[in-house]
């Protein structure tokens, strides 16, 4: 009878520490936004800092928003005065202790097939997909596009299919 009461004390332990399990709190993401879009535009970014507080690495392998029919993690690079953009082939490491920062011209969330434009002061729901600390799910402001975004910056992402743009050069999707 007493195993039995062990046992079943043991049993509720464990089932009561699960839920902070499932929380996960090792990964965080600071300050991220959208980037509006101009009407018609088919593709847009999501920024934003990851934070890894686990002492082992993790990998961030994709992510999901019913605002887009595709979601994929991408880097931008030029290669010869060429813009390339491509999906991070095995998603992207998060150092254990440490961070990565999505940003223009470097890695990002990228929106495939936008069911509607971006707009200054929506929010979009995204859940990224960890290896190891699983789905965490957030709200992501949209931000209006500056000045320098609108005239041929990386902000537009409308105009992607490898035509030039003002300023950005030729870009390669693949």
């Amino acid at each position: 009878m007493r195993y039995l009461l062990k046992s079943a004390f043991a049993a509720v332990l464990v089932a009561s520490t699960l839920p902070a399990f499932a929380q996960n709190p090792s990964i965080t993401v600071q300050d991220p936004y959208a980037r509006a879009t101009p009407a018609g535009a088919k593709t847009g970014a999501i920024y934003m800092m990851i934070n890894n507080k686990a002492s082992t690495p993790d990998r961030l392998t994709g992510a999901a928003s019913d605002v887009a029919a595709q979601v994929e993690v991408h880097e931008m690079s030029m290669d010869n005065g060429i813009m390339k953009m491509r999906e991070v082939a095995g998603g992207l490491a998060i150092p254990a202790g440490g961070s990565v920062t999505l940003k223009p011209g470097g890695y990002h969330v990228m929106l495939i097939g936008l069911k509607k434009p971006l707009a200054p002061g929506d929010s979009v729901p995204l859940t990224l997909k960890f290896e190891k600390a699983g789905d965490v799910s957030l709200t992501v402001p949209v931000k209006a596009m500056d000045a320098s975004q609108k005239s041929g910056g990386m902000g537009s992402m409308g105009n992607m299919g490898g035509a030039k743009s003002g300023g950005m050069g030729h870009m390669d999707m693949k």
